[in-house]
């Protein structure tokens, strides 16, 4: 199952040049690559793996990863001047054993007599949609990718082990069988030396994989003996779908077998690196290039995870936003550690227009640091977004309306020859931003009462919106709250700002004031006030 098209690249002479340069880091990972090519020779083509366990639904995480290496790609095409074939390959491991259910699905009762099997074995407890569990979660996977426009190809190892394609390398693993077991033994502990083999058998009397010692290892003739669960020793082939290897040998054989050149994956890997690239290199195969990214936190500052369901998914995201603030918060910083909850979406919405907007005016060094340069693989689109997505959520929490049309009709006000027809982004901004508000922000908000301070300043300020003219801009309207603050004494004007986000909106932090008003109008925001020194909001 293959994905979209690569997209078509526009290399100009002066991006060339720009990129050897650039300090982004997919420029820094793709040189990496053209690095370890000048070593080995041209190749005739890059192929680029990302791996996923379906042994839980599709999370944002294998999002982040495909988006990121989808950004290195580009990088790379563009410092070969795109005369290598590139290949991505998204690989399931579907054949892992179940160790344990996942929280987040179905029929878990049905689930239990299946543990330890292939996940491409255990029965779909989404009511029978698919073949297995894998396949669903390997279905849900290609979804996204598809919706995304993702240019990859989709692998499954159950297909890879049983169609005959690792053959030769697991014969091959079988003969150095001693010395992947001298990688692997100093790792474990004192009793998991004694069973441990990097072959797992698939049981032929109950179809689970086994974690049991090998009685013989037959290089010559390709087989394993051992024990199965019923008692009788059993000699099987290491072809055909009849074993799978442990995780980290499979890593290293994988690599060596479809010759990866790159692969990314969470700091929870960095540990066993050494030992997967190792493996590899027993194999007869160069490693791959690595880039390590640091793992996703949920709310409570724990790891997400497939199983556990934490974190936000993807839809999630969605329903808030558009996808490219998602393709941002996936470039930025990717060796640091993220909360990834429904809190970064507004800041990561308006980041995205903000470097879109800049973009234009940049030079090419600049462009190649811009994140939408990455996210749209060197071609960003225009547009014009007069209103940021932060503004939009105040503007719903102040009119305490979820109608577009109402919403729209500040919007005109604000910003003539402004319509839901000439700007389609922003409309959808407003749909979003009321589903947002609804969901998160009026479930929160807690007004207070000013105190005497307060209640003077606002008074004051009441005074000096009814003096403006109506149509005054949101410079003039920020210069006279300004001076207010100054007036009655506030020695932090980040006090009197967030006293009137606290009075006047109900939440500890908003937008630029002045720009709000201009926004909502000053007519509107002095009765804001009346209400807010009546004690009617809230």
């Amino acid at each position: 199952m293959s994905g979209a098209e690569l997209p078509v690249l526009d290399l100009q002479p002066e991006l060339i040049e720009a990129a050897r340069k650039a300090k982004a880091w997919p420029f820094e990972e793709a040189r990496k690559l053209v690095k370890r090519f000048e070593k080995s020779g041209t190749p005739d083509e890059v192929l680029f793996e990302t791996g996923y366990g379906p042994s839980g639904l599709p999370h944002i995480g294998t999002f982040g990863e495909v988006a990121r290496t989808s950004m290195v790609i580009t990088a790379f095409r563009v410092l070969t001047e795109d005369k290598i074939p590139v290949r991505l390959l998204c690989f399931s491991d579907d054949m892992d054993g179940m160790r344990k259910i996942p929280g987040n699905v179905p029929n878990q009762e049905m689930l239990e007599e299946h543990l330890a099997k292939p996940l491409s074995d255990v029965p779909d407890p989404f009511f029978g949609e698919y073949p297995s569990f894998a396949h669903h979660n390997n279905a849900k996977l290609c979804e996204f990718l598809d919706r995304f426009g993702f240019a990859y190809e989709f692998a499954s190892a159950t297909d890879y082990y049983k169609s005959g394609r690792f053959d030769e390398m697991l014969r091959h693993a079988l003969e150095k069988y001693s010395e992947i077991m001298d990688v692997m033994l100093p790792t474990l502990g004192e009793e998991r030396r004694v069973t441990y083999s990097p072959f797992l058998p698939i049981s032929p009397s109950s179809g689970r994989v086994l974690y049991v010692p090998m009685k013989e290892v037959d290089a010559k003739n390709g087989t394993i003996t051992f024990d199965d669960e019923n008692g009788s020793e059993v000699t099987l082939p290491v072809t055909g779908g009849n074993v799978k290897l442990q995780w980290k040998p499979d890593f290293g054989m994988r690599w060596a077998a479809l010759g990866v050149d790159f692969e990314m994956y969470g700091k929870d890997h960095q540990i066993n690196s050494n030992l997967y690239d190792r493996i590899c290199r027993i194999l007869g195969a160069p490693a791959p290039e690595h880039f390590v990214f640091e793992l996703f936190l949920d709310q409570n500052g724990e790891k997400i995870s497939k199983t556990k369901g934490n974190g936000l998914t993807i839809d999630e995201w969605l329903a808030y936003a558009p996808q490219e603030s998602l393709s941002l918060f996936m470039f930025q910083k990717p060796r640091t550690a993220k909360r990834l909850y429904f809190d970064v979406i507004p800041r990561h919405v308006d980041e995205y227009f903000q470097h879109l907007a800049a973009f234009d005016g940049q030079t090419m060094e600049q462009k190649l640091q811009n994140p939408v340069w990455h996210i749209h693989n060197g071609n960003p689109p225009k547009v014009d977004l007069p209103v940021a997505y932060s503004m939009l959520l105040n503007l719903v929490s102040a009119s305490n309306s979820s109608d577009k049309s109402v919403l729209w009709g500040f919007i005109s006000n604000y910003a003539s020859n402004v319509s839901p027809e000439t700007h389609p982004v922003l409309d959808e901004m407003v749909g979003y931003a009321i589903r947002y508000f609804e969901d998160f922000v009026k479930p929160n908000k807690s007004f207070r009462a000013p105190n005497d301070k307060e209640r003077a300043a606002l008074v004051a300020l009441r005074i000096k919106l009814q003096n403006l003219d109506l149509a005054a801009d949101a410079e003039t309207i920020q210069t006279e709250i300004f001076s207010v603050g100054k007036e009655h004494n506030f020695e932090n004007l980040r006090e009197w700002f967030q006293a009137l986000y606290q009075i006047l909106l109900g939440q500890d932090q908003g937008p630029r004031f002045g720009s709000f008003v201009a926004l909502y109008g000053i007519s509107e925001t002095i009765q804001m006030i009346d209400d807010a020194l009546d004690g009617k909001l809230g």
